[in-house]
């Protein structure tokens, strides 16, 4: 039976060795601010003032309004007119300009004369995200200006107003201004954890090899259960804290709503991060190097979270086989929950398998750390 005394001794223990560590208490507080701002505010997925450079061939009315409509428009900015394409090659080479839009000469003629007149539009492809969406954009301009030269015809001819055959609503759900922040900031927080629970309990055990102290510890009355939970308690205590840091920062700073109930992301939270401490308790207890559990720690628990938990790329775009793998990355069942508690505001009635699952793995990463310290005692 574990001892509570027993128990309570070890975790004193820790956070004395914690609070004597200021350097590492330090990084455990100021790493979460620092992720969250660094994410929050240089993850940004919203194109907005794309770099426009023009060569306006045909210097006509008709050239002018449509680019009064790209300039008008929230997600291009027109920083000057050039003439010819070397200066707009030039301006995309050295990073002067995203996007390069040239009207030919016969523009404004093919308009007039009601047949197709085409513009071009080049874009810097060495960004392909930004590349596809602001060509993307430029084809909603475009239709924008062909609706408009269609209702100009059908008024002259005398047959009234323009009426769409089919009219398109479109409505974002839960997150009605496509604000990527409020898809980013709930993942930090898995970042954040996996963070802190590679870099703190990755070497617990590991420095009680290097300093020698294992073997005073292995002497007393105290049992494997009571040496792992001790030793996770102010590590679990330090998570929670950032929990509560990255809940402020998100909201405070980023206006992140949060629709579910706070407790949830807590309980959840509380669940990864005991999964992720004993994750790292595992490594410290089987690599007896401080600095090598840390790096496999951060390699095999921070690496995955990053790319194939979902917070940053889809999922679904992913091959096959790394579909297939993600179902093994903790974070992606994590991050499911807190966007679901976060933007959706529902609750374990929906999330039941993603909690469900994330519990069975804080299960195993327990009865693992637990029996790899009995091994390694024996």
């Amino acid at each position: 039976m574990i001892s509570v005394r027993r128990l309570i001794a070890i975790a004193r223990k820790e956070t004395i060795h914690v609070i004597r560590d200021w350097r590492s208490l330090f990084l455990a507080i100021a790493i979460p601010i620092v992720l969250i701002l660094l994410f929050g505010y240089a993850l940004n997925m919203d194109l907005e003032n794309v770099p426009t450079l023009v060569w306006d061939q045909s210097r006509t009315p008709e050239s002018r309004e449509l680019l009064a409509l790209f300039d008008g428009s929230p997600y291009f900015a027109i920083e000057g007119y050039a003439e010819g394409y070397e200066p707009l090659q030039t301006a995309l080479v050295g990073g002067h300009a995203m996007i390069a839009i040239v009207v030919p000469s016969e523009f404004a003629d093919n308009v007039q004369a009601r047949e197709a007149a085409s513009i071009q539009i080049i874009a810097d492809g060495s960004d392909a995200s930004t590349a596809r969406l602001a060509v993307g954009y430029a084809n909603g301009v475009g239709m924008i200006y062909n609706q408009r030269l269609l209702a100009e015809r059908i008024a002259l001819m005398g047959r009234g107003p323009l009426v769409e055959p089919m009219v398109l609503e479109s409505r974002a759900w839960y997150n009605p201004d496509l604000r990527s922040e409020n898809d980013i900031i709930p993942g930090i927080i898995a970042i954040v954890l996996i963070v802190i629970a590679a870099m703190l309990t990755s070497v617990t055990v590991a420095r009680e090899w290097e300093m020698g102290t294992m073997e005073q510890l292995i002497s007393t009355p105290i049992r494997v259960p009571e040496i792992v939970l001790g030793k996770i308690v102010p590590y679990f205590a330090i998570g929670m804290i950032d929990i509560v840091i990255a809940m402020i920062l998100g909201q405070g700073l980023f206006h992140v709503p949060l629709r579910g109930n706070p407790g949830l992301v807590f309980l959840s939270g509380a669940i990864f991060l005991m999964g992720a401490l004993f994750f790292g308790m595992m490594l410290s207890i089987t690599v007896k190097k401080q600095v090598l559990a840390n790096q496999m720690a951060l390699f095999a628990s921070y690496l995955p979270t990053l790319l194939l938990s979902g917070f940053v790329f889809a999922i679904a775009n992913m091959p096959k086989p790394l579909q297939i793998l993600t179902y093994i990355i903790p974070a992606r069942y994590f991050i499911a929950l807190l966007r679901g508690i976060y933007l959706k505001g529902i609750g374990l009635e929906v999330l039941w398998l993603n909690a469900l699952l994330l519990t069975l793995y804080a299960v195993i990463m327990v009865f693992l750390a637990h029996k790899r310290m009995r091994l390694k005692l024996e």
